[in-house]
C-alpha cells in the first residue's frame, strides 16, 4: 500500500497510482487530472500536493489554490480535514463531488470561518462526440491580438461569475496574464461583431480525454439570439475534433444556462459543489 509516511504528500513513485485514480473518473477530475498529466506529482511542480490516507484508488485530495477531495469516505475526509488544518489555509476554494465538497467544508469551517458563497449544487456535464445542434461558425480562437477586446468582456463575465472583481487588487494584470497564456494555448474562443465580444468561452483545464469549459458569457444586449447554445457547440465539437469529452458544470439555479446545455447536447454526469472562501 502507498502510505503517507510522516504524512508526507503523494510523489513521483506514486505517479501511476495517481493516474489510475484520477482516469476512473476522468470528467470528474479534468481540472487536477489536467495538471497531474502536465507536471507530475511532486508539490514543487504540480502548484500544490497529493493526499492519501491509504491508496490513490481509494482515498486521494488536490490541496493547492482549490482543495479538492477527490476519492475517499468519511475516514478519508476527518484525515484531509486534519492535514489542511495543520497549516496555514492557501486555498481560496473546496470543490469537487458534493458528497465530498461539502463534508470537507463542515470539517474545516469553525477554524476557516464563514464562507464568502456556498455553490451546493452544480450539476457536472458532459458530452460525448459531436454537439446535438449546428455549431456557430463565427465563433473563433481568439488570438494575441484581440486580447484588448477580449478583456472587458472576460472581467465582466468574472464579476457576474464569481463575484470578485479581477481588476481589484492589481488592476487585472494577473488575470490578464492568465488570459494571454490560455490564449497561446489555443483554449479561447469568442464571436467578434462590430469589434466587440458577443459571445465567449474558454477551455479552463485540458486533460488528454477531457476539456473542461468555463468563462461562457453572453453580451446581455444580445441574449436571446441562441448565441449561447451554437457558441458553446462550436467549443464543444472543438473538443470533440481532439477525441476529448467537452464538460462543465453550472449552477443548479441558472435555469436558462442548463436549458442551453441540454440544447447543445450535454447530459449531467454527476453534481459538484463549491465553496468560496476569503
Amino acid at each position: 500500500m502507498l502510505r503517507l509516511l510522516g504524512g508526507r504528500p503523494l510523489g513521483a513513485r506514486d505517479a501511476e497510482a495517481v493516474t489510475r485514480a484520477l482516469d476512473t473518473d476522468p470528467v470528474a477530475s479534468c481540472m487536477v487530472a489536467a495538471r497531474v498529466e502536465a507536471y507530475g506529482v511532486i508539490p514543487r511542480l504540480l502548484g500544490g500536493e497529493m493526499w492519501s490516507a491509504s491508496t490513490p484508488e481509494e482515498s486521494l485530495c488536490f490541496a493547492g489554490a482549490n482543495l479538492m477531495p477527490l476519492v475517499g469516505d468519511t475516514n478519508d475526509l476527518d484525515y484531509f480535514a486534519d492535514r489542511v488544518l495543520a497549516a496555514p489555509r492557501m486555498c481560496t476554494s473546496v470543490v469537487g463531488d458534493t458528497e465530498l465538497a461539502l463534508g470537507m467544508w463542515d470539517r474545516v469551517e469553525a477554524e476557516w470561518g464563514s464562507p464568502r458563497e456556498i455553490r451546493p449544487e452544480q450539476p457536472l456535464l458532459a458530452l460525448r462526440g459531436a454537439p446535438a445542434i449546428e455549431p456557430d461558425q463565427n465563433v473563433r480562437l481568439v488570438c494575441s491580438a484581440d486580447l484588448d477586446v477580449y478583456f472587458p468582456a472576460a472581467v465582466e463575465m468574472f464579476r457576474g461569475e464569481v463575484g470578485v472583481d479581477p481588476c481589484a487588487s492589481d488592476g487585472g494584470r494577473s488575470y490578464r496574464r492568465r488570459l494571454a497564456a490560455l490564449i497561446s494555448a489555443r483554449r479561447v474562443f469568442a464571436r467578434f461583431e462590430d469589434g466587440r465580444v458577443v459571445y465567449k468561452a474558454e477551455i479552463g483545464s485540458m486533460s488528454r480525454r477531457v476539456g473542461q469549459i468555463q468563462g461562457v458569457w453572453v453580451d446581455p444586449d444580445e441574449r436571446g439570439r441562441g448565441l449561447g447554445a451554437s457558441g458553446t457547440a462550436a467549443v464543444a465539437a472543438a473538443i470533440a475534433r481532439q477525441g476529448r469529452i467537452a464538460s462543465l458544470y453550472v449552477n443548479s439555479f441558472n435555469t436558462a444556462a442548463r436549458a442551453t446545455y441540454r440544447t447543445v447536447g450535454f447530459d449531467q454526469v454527476g453534481t459538484f459543489a463549491t465553496v468560496l472562501v476569503d
